[in-house]
């Protein structure tokens, strides 16, 4: 992503994708995977020949990976799920990175405001004279 310098285009990049982070239907933190399988019985053709074929998500729970079984049905739906769950992970991707820019550009401006000279410095206090009155 191409981050801009300017702080106020910085501001408005957060606020554009901020405004998408509206979920457009359900979302499903997963993987879809095909499995093929056999299935155990003894007659059955996936024992010499071609194998059970599923659909399947797996997700993590608890530091393991849990499976559940898709029926055909809902493949298609269940993939528009996951890819919503992957667009707003993208999009929270970009504002943090934009965060940060803008974080990074907030400090440097911070710096070159104290580095800055001032047109009528003050003289340094032991350097003035005190007159009597």
């Amino acid at each position: 992503m191409n981050v801009p310098k300017h702080p106020a285009r910085i501001r408005a990049m957060i606020q554009a994708r901020v405004r998408q982070i509206v979920a457009k239907g359900p979302v499903l933190s997963a993987s879809l995977v095909v499995i093929a399988k056999h299935c155990g019985r003894e007659g059955c053709h996936c024992r010499t020949g071609e194998k059970h074929v599923g659909n399947y998500i797996t997700f993590p729970v608890h530091g393991k990976t849990k499976t559940v079984y898709v029926p055909l049905a809902l493949v298609d739906e269940v993939r528009s799920w996951i890819n919503e769950h992957k667009r707003l992970k993208q999009l929270t991707r970009e504002i943090s990175e934009l965060s940060v820019a803008l974080i990074r550009g907030h400090a440097q401006e911070s710096r070159r405001q104290k580095g800055r000279r001032r047109l009528h410095p003050d003289p340094p206090r032991h350097l003035l004279i005190r007159l009597p009155l």
